[in-house]
């Protein structure tokens, strides 16, 4: 017992200079080490375990945006657009932080919302084509502001469907996926 103690100062005196503090160099390991921990835990709500941050869409015709995880809280949007996507940015107990295509953020009971993947089109007459590709055929045009529903993407097109059409269209017309998302 007496030498395994006596290892323990011998390592605490290494990790020390002579004047009694620890090394820049073990500082800066120290740090990266830390943060490195916090970055993985933050990849993951803290109640579902779920990625964060995370697309959503509405499930309610409507649903009270607050300034906090309550009913107490006051309302500062009403969302009133079903199948809306949504960004969760945030979690606590039944409430989701959430944040619109606009950057409005606000916290939405949990019941509000589902996994289901939807879309919105923010570029106006978007050609949805029958392949991946900038010279395929095109469907239909989409409007700017349908909401869709997401089926696959790759790394720069997403297949979905609205109106009963399906197609392509490049991932950069539409919010509600993330950039380097590839969805089957």
């Amino acid at each position: 017992m007496k030498r395994a103690r006596h290892n323990q100062k011998s390592s605490a005196k290494l990790r020390q200079s002579e004047d009694g503090r620890v090394s820049r160099v073990a500082q800066a390991i120290l740090t990266w080490v830390l943060m490195a921990g916090l970055a993985v835990a933050s990849e993951r709500g803290p109640v579902t375990n779920l990625p964060m941050p995370r697309f959503v869409s509405l499930k309610a015709s409507e649903a009270n945006m607050r300034r906090g995880p309550s009913l107490t809280h006051k309302i500062d949007w009403v969302l009133k657009r079903r199948n809306m996507p949504l960004q969760v940015i945030g979690e606590f107990e039944h409430w989701r932080r959430v944040r619109d295509k606009d950057g409005a953020t606000g916290w939405v009971h949990y019941s509000l919302i589902s996994g289901v993947r939807t879309v919105i089109v923010e570029t106006d007459l978007v050609g949805l084509r029958v392949r991946p590709e900038p010279d395929a055929i095109v469907r239909a045009y989409i409007e700017a502001g349908v909401v869709a529903y997401l089926e696959a993407c790759t790394l720069d097109w997403c297949r979905i469907k609205a109106d009963g059409y399906k197609g392509w269209v490049e991932k950069s017309t539409i919010w509600g996926v993330f950039p380097e998302e590839l969805r089957d």
